[in-house]
């Protein structure tokens, strides 16, 4: 795949099994993408396809058996600095404060006022008032938006996403949405999100790839070329929307 200025992300024919007793089971069967710089790339698929591992590879925590990612044209070997993960878990330190997480990442001395700094990314979200707050003194979805603020703290070039906002109730899954889509208008960020909701990702997302089942590879593209705020309602996306779960085996 030739690389240009634009590229940020290039993934090269990677293949992944793991053990499974004495067999290999094959998760990720032979994936290529190239995601552009300042791209937001949403990847549905089937439970169990192999999503998470595949996240896995790009971000640097899994090597790959076959097959190489490179960013910015560089070999990935590692997690790298570059790219921040928000993942369904939660990565907030329950003994600090919001003001004192958000200030975590903040390593070295090119930051300026890291204090004003945190309380600067803690209003951007909604969290403005609760800088001295403790974890356990918030909502899930304030927790949430904690761990958002903090990926956008360091600046991250990538935001890797792992069904980031799969374990908040419908209301505040759609807050967070909203909300992320508004700090990517105002600050650019290439975004790839893992989810298995077909509408979050028309939602937010410039592209749809769809995974097929293990070993998984990219059955299908979708272009969402549509600007925001989107209005799911509109009968392109609800044909769209169609489209990728027939894709995934569950349409009409």
């Amino acid at each position: 795949m030739g690389t240009d200025m634009n590229t940020k992300i290039v993934v090269d024919n990677i293949r992944k099994g793991f053990k499974s007793g004495k067999a290999q089971l094959p998760v990720v069967g032979g994936v290529g993408l190239t995601v552009a710089d300042g791209e937001f790339v949403a990847i549905v698929g089937p439970s169990g396809c192999g999503k998470s591992t595949l996240m896995k590879i790009i971000a640097g925590f899994e090597r790959p058996d076959e097959g190489e990612v490179r960013i910015d044209g560089a070999a990935r070997h590692g997690p790298s600095p570059k790219g921040i993960v928000i993942s369904q878990h939660g990565s907030v330190f329950p003994w600090l404060t919001v003001q004192q997480n958000l200030m975590f990442g903040l390593n070295g001395d090119g930051h300026g006022d890291k204090a004003a700094l945190a309380d600067h990314y803690a209003e951007m979200v909604g969290l403005k008032g609760f800088e001295n707050s403790y974890p356990h003194e918030l909502s899930g979805g304030m927790l949430k938006r904690v761990e958002l603020a903090r990926a956008f703290v360091v600046k991250p070039e990538i935001l890797y996403m792992d069904e980031p906002f799969s374990a908040l109730d419908a209301l505040m899954n759609l807050r967070m949405r909203t909300e992320l889509l508004r700090i990517l208008a105002e600050e650019r960020h290439t975004v790839l999100l893992i989810t298995h909701d077909v509408e979050e990702a028309l939602y937010m997302a410039d592209r749809v790839l769809v995974l097929s089942p293990r070993p998984t590879r990219i059955q299908a593209t979708f272009e969402v070329p549509h600007p925001h705020p989107r209005k799911l309602s509109r009968p392109e996306f609800q044909e769209m929307k169609e489209r990728i779960l027939r894709e995934l085996g569950v349409g009409e």
